[in-house]
């Protein structure tokens, strides 16, 4: 990875990752394995879980970018992720908005702050 940048890998729907690749984010790292994952009805949470938990140890990930409402189908292995790269995106979908009170990574940073820190 000397020189190069991160990659960021995206786990989300199939309109998400359609977006994402499209613009240019799909590689494919020396073991042949994609920086990415497209959760339909019938991929189960183990697999997701799993495929979280290998972008975590991959070095060459900078960024992981999740639709929310599947970061909620694996809340437990999110909240427990600590380190600040690869940064763990919460974003929305087309059939799911955004909501920021299930956000971890919100809540955490808002945790950070009081409303003095402001004035």
């Amino acid at each position: 990875m000397a020189g190069r940048g991160k990659l960021i890998a995206v786990i989300g729907d199939e309109d998400t990752c359609t977006g994402f690749l499209l613009g240019g984010i799909g590689e494919l790292n020396k073991n042949r394995k994609p920086n990415f994952l497209v959760v339909e009805k019938e991929t189960s949470i183990a697999e997701i879980e799993e495929t979280f938990k290998s972008f975590l140890t991959r070095n060459d990930i900078g960024i992981i970018l999740i639709n929310q409402f599947i970061a909620e189908m694996i809340r437990h292995a999110i909240d427990q992720h600590m380190e600040s790269i690869p940064a763990v995106l919460e974003i929305p979908s087309k059939e799911h908005p955004y909501d920021a009170s299930k956000d971890s990574i919100l809540r955490r940073a808002k945790g950070m702050f009081c409303a003095e820190d402001f004035r």
